[in-house]
């Protein structure tokens, strides 16, 4: 009979935290992190197993996947005052972001410019990418394929690149390259102002 209790109350506190668990969820889960503000072109947004166009003004969500198709574009706003410009055949992953604090994008294919405005309290954003991590703390940088090589480059503040057990501090007019998957960051070298038009061309962006 002992037994029987002590699993009778196992059961009833697991119901419990299940409905405890199923009251929080709908509140945390309803927090947006930010929401489109252009979208050019097929623009489509992966939440869970559902796909589906994504629409200026939609909202993002923690884990939303965002991928632009050919020719296509969009610019994410997340929090009040970070912004996300993908270019075209691009995925990114919202993994999280917290307006204030900073959060982690993952880059899997394509190209983006972060761009934060200057003068604002510093935030810790890290980006994930195939050939490295970048360390940010409120920038502006492009990172993506750039003349046959996967390129960082920083317009303004800086960030860090690191990859194979090297990091590299890039500073604002400098970027880096790699040529292959699993290469450290090259040295960080001076744009000059056709390759920076280049870079940002590729992402809708005019400079």
């Amino acid at each position: 009979m002992r037994l029987m209790l002590v699993s009778r109350r196992v059961v009833v506190a697991g119901l419990l935290l299940t409905a405890v668990g199923g009251h929080l969820a709908p509140s945390w889960a309803s927090s947006a992190l930010g929401e489109a503000t252009e979208v050019r072109g097929d623009v489509r947004r992966k939440r869970a197993t559902k796909d589906e166009l994504l629409a200026v003004g939609s909202e993002l969500f923690e884990n939303d996947r965002v991928h632009t198709n050919v020719d296509s574009y969009a610019t994410l706003n997340l929090g009040t005052d970070t912004r996300v410009l993908l270019g075209a055949e691009t995925e990114l992953l919202v993994d999280s972001f917290i307006a204030g604090q900073g959060g982690t994008l993952e880059l899997g294919t394509g190209r983006m410019v972060f761009d934060r405005p200057e003068g604002l309290p510093k935030v810790d954003v890290a980006v994930r990418t195939a050939f490295g991590m970048i360390g940010v703390r409120g920038t502006k940088f492009f990172c993506g394929p750039s003349r046959a090589a996967f390129a960082v480059f920083v317009e303004h503040g800086s960030v860090t690149v690191a990859r194979g057990g090297v990091t590299k501090i890039v500073a604002a007019g400098q970027g880096v390259e790699f040529h292959h998957r699993g290469d450290a960051p090259s040295e960080p070298v001076n744009w000059g102002e056709a390759r920076i038009k280049e870079a940002y061309a590729s992402v809708g962006l005019t400079r």
